[in-house]
């Protein structure tokens, strides 16, 4: 077995078929299913499997998946340790945000980075469902993703540092009704109109556990991912909006209360492959990135 076919096989156990992992590579999938070939002649049990249409890794596949970042890590390391031995720290690190994270962290990011012989930032937005930040680890060195305090861990084959761990508030009007209490509760806001995400984003299911505390349905009004666009709605008088506490631009006309009575905080996590912080760089940003957290954390009134 080789580098090469270990890392089919950890893509094979991500990606689900050997038509995404000879995308993912830039390959054929007559390609990747020889590779696949050629790794299961080296092993004297089962790696893969057929389930339906679909090729799945047995246990020891995912045994042996689980070792090849071991391994890739290794080799890493080894091809980095030139690099380490003359202390170089610069060289660019991609990072990746959604697209609140990223109005909060970036300009620290850049301010941090800005002298020379620091790191070289490569910044980018991707807005997607949970689901698919672990994905997005193959494209750049750091993603910056969020999950609710409830949600499942991330996958194994991520390594997650939370940054945040971000109350989500309620946002209203500053004149609205509600806004003189100091907190409200799913019944104080089930009977108003909603601004939440789209489904398959994080805060769609504090809304949906809004609607089961209350024991009614909400009415959800507007779908808008991008929270400053939902706080224009809400001054609008468009409806309500969950918001995060520290990582959105404060609104002069909103009053934003907590929400007791259901769980309501997300995790902003640094997802990246554990083999990306063999580079001094990436550990430099990863390290930048917790001081910029406590910056915005700080910045709470």
């Amino acid at each position: 077995m080789d580098e090469r076919q270990l890392r089919i096989l950890r893509e094979l156990g991500e990606l689900g078929s050997v038509t995404a992992v000879a995308e993912a590579m830039l390959v054929t999938p007559s390609a990747i299913s020889q590779q696949l070939r050629l790794l299961q002649r080296s092993v004297r049990v089962p790696l893969t499997e057929r389930d339906g249409r679909r090729l799945v890794l047995t246990d020891a596949g995912q045994a042996l998946a689980g070792a090849a970042i071991e391994v890739e890590t290794a080799l890493a390391r080894a091809r980095h340790t030139v690099e380490e031995f003359v202390d170089r720290p610069e060289g660019e690190v991609s990072v990746a945000a959604f697209h609140s994270a990223g109005a909060a962290f970036f300009p620290l990011l850049l301010r941090a980075l800005a002298d020379p012989g620091a790191p070289v930032p490569r910044l980018a937005d991707e807005d997607v469902p949970q689901e698919d930040f672990p994905r997005l680890t193959r494209e750049y060195d750091i993603v910056l993703a969020h999950r609710l305090d409830h949600a499942p861990a991330w996958p194994s084959t991520v390594t997650a540092t939370t940054l945040l761990r971000e109350p989500l508030d309620v946002a209203m009007p500053a004149d609205h009704p509600l806004a003189a209490r100091d907190r409200v509760t799913p019944k104080d806001v089930a009977d108003e109109s909603w601004i939440t995400v789209h489904d398959g984003f994080p805060v769609m299911a504090t809304i949906e556990a809004i609607a089961a505390a209350a024991g009614r349905r909400l009415h959800l009004a507007h779908r808008i991912n991008e929270f400053a666009v939902a706080a224009e709605a809400v001054a609008a008088g468009g409806g309500l909006a969950l918001m995060p506490r520290w990582t959105t631009r404060r609104h002069p006309e909103l009053a934003l209360r907590p929400l007791s009575g259901v769980r309501a905080r997300r995790h902003i996590d640094a997802l990246y492959r554990p083999e990306r912080t063999a580079r001094r760089a990436v550990r430099t940003v990863l390290t930048e990135l917790r001081s910029a957290a406590r910056t915005v954390q700080g910045g709470d009134d």
